[in-house]
Order: C-alpha cells, then sequence, then structure tokens
C-alpha cells in the first residue's frame, strides 16, 4: 500500500495527492487499485485501462477494510516512512494489525535513478527557471525589497510553466545570506552590497533547484574572497562526482576546499541531494548520513557555501545527472563572479 503521494505519482503518473495505491504482490491476479475520492474521479479516467479506480464514500480506512475483503487480502506491506503512528493505529484497526507488515523506503530506492523522461522532465524545469531569472536580473535594482523580487521572480517562472515554485523561493540581501535557508522579508537590496537567490520550478511534478550569488555593484572584499572559494569547491565536488564514489566521498571534496581555506566551521550543510518529484530526496551528499554509492542515473544538486554572520553568504548550486564516466551539468547559467555582478 502506496501512501506516499510522490511515490503514488511516480507509480501511476497521477499527481492530484490524497490518494492511496494498492499494488498487488508478484504472482498475484488483479489490478492495483487507486484508493481516491470525487475530487479527482475524471482526472483518474486515464489511468483505468491498467488500474482500478475505487472511489471513496468514506475514510481510508473504511475503504481499506472493503478492498481488503473484496481482494482477500492476508498480508499488505506499508510504507512505515510516511504513515504517522496515528493513521497506521487507525488502519489497523480497520483491518487487522496482524495484516499490516512495516517497509522502509521500497520505492524510494526506485526512484533514485532517473530515466531518460524523467531527466528531461528536470531539465524543462531547469530551463523554465533559467529563463525567468534572466528576465528577472535586468530589472534589480537597489531599494527593491526581497519580497519584491521574490514575487516577481516566481511570476516569471509561472508565466513559462512552473505550476509552483519548487519550494519557498530565498531572495538574501546584503547579510542575509548568511542564514542558509533564509525566508524573504521586506529588507531592501543595497548598492554595493551581495543577494544570495536560491529558486526552483516544478514541471510536471519534477523539480530544478539552482543557487547564485550576487553582488549590486561592487563586491564586499570579504563576500569576493569567498565567492572564489565556494566556486573551487564546487567545481571541486563536480569533478568527483562519478560512479563508484560514495555521496560521503563527493561531500569531503567540496568540503577540504572550503576546509584548507579557513572557512570549515562556515559550512555546516552537507553538499547536495537527490532532486526529482521531490525537491530533496535521495542520496544524501551529507556527512550525517551513512555513505551511498553513487550510480549512473542519479540526479544531485551540487551546492557548496560559506555563511559570515553579519557580513552575507556565498552558495553555488547546479544539478548534475550521473553519467557512466562522470556526469552532466543541466543547468546552463554562468557562475563567474563577472556575470554575477550586477
Amino acid at each position: 500500500m502506496v501512501t506516499d503521494p510522490n511515490d503514488v505519482a511516480y507509480l501511476t503518473g497521477f499527481l492530484g495527492g490524497d490518494s492511496y495505491l494498492l499494488i498487488p504482490a508478484k504472482g498475484t491476479r488483479g489490478k492495483g487499485v487507486v484508493i481516491s475520492d470525487f475530487r479527482y474521479w475524471e482526472e483518474l479516467e486515464p489511468l483505468k485501462p491498467r488500474l482500478k479506480v475505487h472511489i471513496r464514500t468514506g475514510s481510508f480506512a473504511a475503504a481499506l477494510r472493503e478492498l481488503f475483503g473484496d481482494l482477500d487480502v492476508r498480508r499488505c506491506a506499508v510504507q512505515a516512512e510516511h504513515l504517522t503512528v496515528a493513521e497506521r493505529r487507525v488502519l489497523a484497526k480497520a483491518v487487522g494489525s496482524r495484516k499490516l507488515a512495516d517497509t522502509i523506503g521500497v520505492v524510494k530506492r526506485l526512484r533514485e535513478r532517473k530515466d531518460a523522461a524523467e531527466v528531461a522532465m528536470i531539465r524543462k524545469a531547469i530551463r523554465v527557471q533559467e529563463a525567468a531569472l534572466e528576465a528577472l536580473l535586468p530589472t534589480i535594482k537597489p531599494g527593491q525589497t526581497e519580497l519584491e523580487v521574490c514575487a516577481r521572480l516566481e511570476h516569471e517562472m509561472k508565466a513559462r510553466g512552473s505550476s509552483e515554485p519548487g519550494f519557498t523561493t530565498i531572495v538574501a540581501a546584503r547579510a542575509n545570506g548568511s542564514f542558509p535557508h533564509y525566508r524573504p522579508a521586506k529588507v531592501k537590496l543595497a548598492k554595493n552590497q551581495p543577494l544570495l537567490i536560491d529558486w526552483g520550478a516544478k514541471v510536471n511534478g519534477y523539480h530544478g533547484d539552482m543557487t547564485r550569488t550576487f553582488s549590486l555593484g561592487k563586491w564586499p572584499a570579504k563576500v569576493r574572497e569567498i565567492y572564489g572559494i565556494v566556486l573551487e569547491s564546487h567545481l571541486a565536488a563536480v569533478a568527483a562526482l562519478r560512479p563508484g564514489v560514495t555521496t560521503r566521498e563527493v561531500d569531503a571534496a567540496s568540503r577540504d576546499v572550503i576546509t584548507k581555506a579557513g572557512y570549515g566551521d562556515m559550512y555546516g550543510h552537507g553538499l547536495g541531494h537527490g532532486l526529482g518529484l521531490e525537491i530533496h530526496e535521495d542520496p544524501r551528499m551529507n556527512p550525517l548520513y551513512e555513505p551511498t554509492p553513487i550510480e549512473e542515473g542519479m540526479v544531485v544538486t551540487i551546492e557548496p557555501g560559506i555563511y559570515l554572520p553579519g557580513i552575507g553568504g556565498v552558495r553555488i548550486e547546479d544539478d548534475f545527472v550521473v553519467t557512466a564516466t562522470g556526469s552532466k551539468n543541466l543547468c546552463t547559467l554562468p557562475k563567474t563572479i563577472e556575470w554575477s555582478t550586477l
């Protein structure tokens, strides 16, 4: 029983959410069943040639009790990493606790490696957000607020086909760039001060994720210094990204550059993460996680950064698909400090 809406989308192509998917075990007769409600009955019509659609009129628990009886279900695996304790308790009461078996990461492991169609969709999302940023940059001026810039960027992405921002857009002016997951406010952009933008589009469920750091005129000396270090760190990680190495080894290639430059304590997050139907998914290139072997077909972000409280931060991020011998950058925007000077 698949309950995570991203996993349901991956297995069926249905992006509506709020639906469960029952998949028969190998060797079991019958179709899979999508359990949904009235809001989605018309949207689910295209799935009917290969899946049964059950439109519930009561709770999920009641629908499952009915279906378990009709299908003579004796044992059903559930997604323990997705169901809350309360949700699992309700389902167990409805169908019998002995019928439920916990699993972790079954579908997520399938999603780690992307096929050509998925890579094409991620690339399309990236093209949308790149074009949106290119339209935005000539309009940026000192005195505008972070929220104004954020609103225009999100408008430009939607105008080009993004269903929604892939995540909370980060527009961090001046010293606010030292907050890795900053949320835009009414702070005004200033001349000769940095501006960090982390933004992403979402197309047909798939995400893009990029970060660029700018200066509105002359770069503050310390920010210019760390820009060069972060760019070197980024390129070192890209050179290390290939099948056969581990996520921790790629992270270390990036982290060593920043540590040797004396800023290791100012780089406290992981190098990157998997990218697809979720903005953050496996594999995690982060020393806090168990190392995972890099495999062909994985799509990951490379996003090292240095963050200096009271001064600002620099992060440079692109998205890469792992190839048979290395990796390919799906992004096209420049990363030079010259291009990044507005």
